[in-house]
């Protein structure tokens, strides 16, 4: 049976009798007659019992009364919820993040989507950025947000937004009481950094930075998220040199100052995403990435943190 099928035969099982069957379904009588009489002997088997007045259900007919309406409340949910994923509006969205992605901008990007697309479930993934990348070639995520994302075939890489480096420093240090830090300020200052891994990133940067304005580098320690960075800078571990947004973690015991440096003056945030997914859920999302970008272009490329 098809969902015309079921509608026919339910409109004549509740009304009783071809003409008003015919009537609620806008067609003529014999058509309906014919319609029926065919999906009985498809059937093999009497669903009604022809009588003067109309019609009765047989025993059959009681039977698959009972489960069609049913069947057409699902077919019903089932085209429903197949127009709403096609309009982006239920449906699941996998994001990719990192450390000091999610201390500002990005939840504020999800928020605003969730609020439009309340339906579509937000999965987060704390992943680095090769983990990223290959989680995109994978479909294990529809998108992702990383910095110094290199170039590769089938990934579409957009910048968001720039933050400016700022320095987290203990409260008891000298230097806290400084307006800004310079690069040359840090000169063998103990540094919480990242570990060096394949792919470049804020670490390289940074030492990149000092190397070439000819500042002595000194780690002290390598951890792998900003929000363990900042917490050995209260405890006096060292400094550490983040972004902006890292600002929002308010730990006791640390200040943030802006850095000065002709090398290191702003860290790019990229989304990243298959080229070309036409997957709605994803195109609504890059509709809030879009907007927050030409906000932050508004403002000089820049958000301030809230």
């Amino acid at each position: 049976m098809d969902l015309k099928d079921m509608r026919y035969f339910l409109a004549l099982a509740e009304e009783g009798n071809f003409g008003r069957a015919a009537q609620r379904l806008h067609m003529t009588q014999p058509p309906l007659t014919r319609y029926i009489h065919g999906l009985e002997e498809r059937l093999g088997t009497a669903l009604f019992v022809r009588t003067p007045k109309g019609v009765t259900l047989t025993e059959a007919g009681q039977t698959l009364l009972e489960e069609v309406p049913n069947l057409l409340t699902l077919a019903k949910r089932a085209t429903e919820r197949t127009q709403l994923a096609g309009q982006g509006l239920i449906g699941q969205l996998d994001v990719g993040l990192f450390g000091s992605g999610v201390l500002d901008v990005i939840p504020r990007m999800l928020a605003r989507f969730h609020k439009a697309r309340p339906k579509v479930k937000i999965v987060l993934h704390n992943l680095t950025k090769d983990a990223q990348l290959n989680a995109l070639r994978e479909r294990r995520i529809s998108i992702g947000f990383n910095r110094l994302v290199p170039e590769e075939e089938g990934i579409t890489v957009e910048p968001v937004f720039r933050e400016r480096p700022v320095v987290a420093i203990p409260a008891t240090n000298p230097l806290s009481v400084r307006p800004s830090i310079s690069l040359k300020d840090l000169d063998n200052v103990p540094l919480i950094t990242y570990p060096n891994v394949p792919m470049r990133g804020l670490a390289q940067a940074v030492a990149d930075a000092f190397e070439a304005e000819n500042v002595r580098l000194k780690v002290e320690q390598e951890v792998e998220d900003v929000v363990t960075a900042v917490a050995l800078v209260a405890t006096g571990f060292g400094v550490a040199i983040t972004t902006q947004s890292a600002a929002n973690l308010r730990l006791p015991g640390v200040v943030f100052r802006p850095l000065t440096s002709k090398t290191l003056r702003e860290l790019e945030l990229s989304c990243l995403y298959r080229t070309g997914d036409p997957s709605p859920v994803l195109q609504t999302f890059l509709e809030v990435v879009h907007e927050f970008a030409r906000e932050a272009n508004r403002h000089g490329g820049h958000f301030t943190p809230v």
